[in-house]
């Protein structure tokens, strides 16, 4: 079983069934999940903030950084190995409020907002969501099986 760690601001697609997609430490940053049950291929995207306009020249660098050019990029580079939109399973998770304890910046709640509005648009349904509360996440996608985990160092764990 192979491992592919997705950092901050990146995304990995896989359609190797050996393989375990993982980010760690997810905090405000949003992690969506994507996974084609038929054609076994999924990926991760971990992406940082709402809106790519703060910082255009950022976002064609590192477009895996906001969920306005990272989403659509997810969809298109597992679309390349043979997964269809109507087909694939979509799950979110992180938003949590980390180092902002009294919520000035909401960038979990933009991030959430962001992405709900992209799906909304595109007519893609959310299959799985943990979000917000104030605690960092580890997410993995088995690829064997299409599920998607959820936990974190205090004991948390939940299959979405």
């Amino acid at each position: 079983m192979a491992q592919i760690v997705v950092g901050v601001a990146d995304f990995k697609v896989t359609d190797n069934p050996e393989d375990v997609i993982v980010t760690y430490a997810l905090g405000s940053c949003l992690a969506v999940v994507v996974y084609d049950p038929v054609a076994r291929v999924g990926g991760l995207l971990h992406f940082m903030l709402a809106e790519s306009s703060i910082d255009p020249r950022k976002a064609e660098v590192r477009p895996a950084m906001f969920a306005d050019t990272g989403i659509p990029l997810l969809f298109k580079s597992c679309y390349k190995l043979g997964a269809e939109k109507r087909r694939m399973t979509v799950k979110i998770t992180g938003g949590s409020t980390i180092l902002d304890r009294e919520n000035r910046f909401r960038i979990g709640h933009k991030n959430i907002a962001a992405a709900r509005k992209i799906f909304w648009r595109n007519k893609v349904f959310v299959d799985g969501e943990d979000t917000g509360g104030d605690f960092n996440r580890t997410v993995r996608l088995d690829m064997s099986t299409g599920i998607t985990t959820v936990s974190n160092a205090g004991g948390y764990s939940r299959v979405l």
